[in-house]
């Protein structure tokens, strides 16, 4: 096996991680939607640089891009020294876990590739890629699961809003909340809105061109119109993914989801969670414990205010915690989770 799966569908035609000739194949998503563009990583080194540079970017594509370096590393290691690889490997797990620190399903990936490693007898390539494709394939199907549960959800719906991007540019396919769109749409929601999401604009640059691919047709909004179009009444649903998702159900997302919340809550529009259960945090109690990314300020400031010695300065937190008491709806592979607690999350480990 030498290829990572495709499985497409109806409105389901793009892949951000494609693995090609013993090399892992990865959509350079900062380029979008002006150019497409794919580049060849070769080594674990080169899959944590696309990581942190963002053109991976997605929990779920980050485990699995991470698991695709573990197979490469693996078959750097082992060629150059057979009988020590495994010890020659942990330097480049401890690189790749370095490199976004707030998306659970990194180090849970890198988990399941080290018990395969421990595992394996003799050249690992073999069983090391057939367990990164499994993660993979997985991964769709986990999708696909989520999209029917959550479609159920929104009977009656006549539209929702979604934020950042949660769809195969950033899972192995399908998308989580934009999974649960796609499924919604082929049983007829009427309008489907998308914030920018600044200061990435993934919502802008991402999610809407992928609709526009597949042929789902949606509006883009602002992110500062998203509480007045809540007060319009024309959307009853917010939508969105998860980087990391703590025991009591306290959320980690891309910024802005927490204001969403807050906003869906005053209004009465119902507020949903779509993620697989590779991004819940077990250890972690509660939001409180979950690190937040911070970037360059050099992405949120003009370059006028980086000169030397401006004062000026800027606070560029990625990601921020939504309260479980603002959730409404935790829809994951192996079911929903209705007002989200530590008692009832537990309900998922059964």
């Amino acid at each position: 096996m030498n290829s990572a799966p495709d499985s497409f569908s109806d409105n389901d035609t793009v892949r951000a991680l494609q693995w090609r000739d013993n090399c892992l194949s990865v959509l350079d998503q900062r380029k979008l939607p002006g150019a497409i563009e794919y580049e060849t990583c070769d080594s674990a080194e080169a899959v944590a640089a696309a990581i942190t540079s963002m053109r991976v970017r997605g929990a779920p594509a980050i485990g699995i891009a991470a698991a695709y370096g573990v197979v490469l590393a693996a078959s750097q290691r082992y060629r150059e020294n057979p009988e020590h690889w495994k010890e020659a490997i942990e330097v480049d797990l401890a690189r790749l876990a370095q490199a976004r620190p707030t998306a659970v399903n990194l180090f849970w990936a890198l988990e399941r590739m080290r018990g395969e490693i421990e595992k394996a007898e003799g050249d690992p390539s073999v069983a090391l890629l057939e367990a990164a494709l499994a993660i993979h394939a997985q991964d769709v199907a986990a999708n696909r699961r989520m999209g029917e549960l959550g479609a159920d959800l929104l009977e009656g719906a006549a539209g929702v809003l979604t934020h950042c991007n949660t769809g195969s540019l950033a899972t192995g396919g399908y998308g989580t909340a934009l999974g649960v769109i796609r499924s919604a749409y082929r049983r007829g929601i009427e309008r489907i809105f998308v914030t920018e999401t600044r200061p990435w604009l993934q919502g802008a640059r991402l999610t809407v061109w992928e609709l526009d691919q597949d042929g789902v047709p949606a509006t883009l909004v602002a992110d500062s119109a998203a509480a007045y179009l809540m007060k319009s009444g024309k959307v009853q649903w917010v939508l969105v993914g998860a980087d990391r998702i703590a025991a009591n159900g306290d959320t980690a997302n891309k910024i802005g989801t927490y204001a969403l919340a807050v906003a869906a809550r005053h209004h009465g529009v119902k507020f949903m969670v779509v993620a697989p259960t590779s991004t819940i945090d077990w250890p972690a109690e509660s939001g409180d414990e979950i690190e937040i990314e911070e970037r360059d300020r050099r992405e949120l400031l003009n370059e006028h205010f980086t000169r030397e010695g401006c004062v000026i300065t800027a606070w560029n937190p990625v990601f921020d915690v939504t309260p479980a008491s603002l959730i409404d709806v935790i829809v994951t592979e192996k079911g929903v989770v209705r007002s989200p607690s530590r008692e009832s999350m537990r309900a998922l480990l059964t």
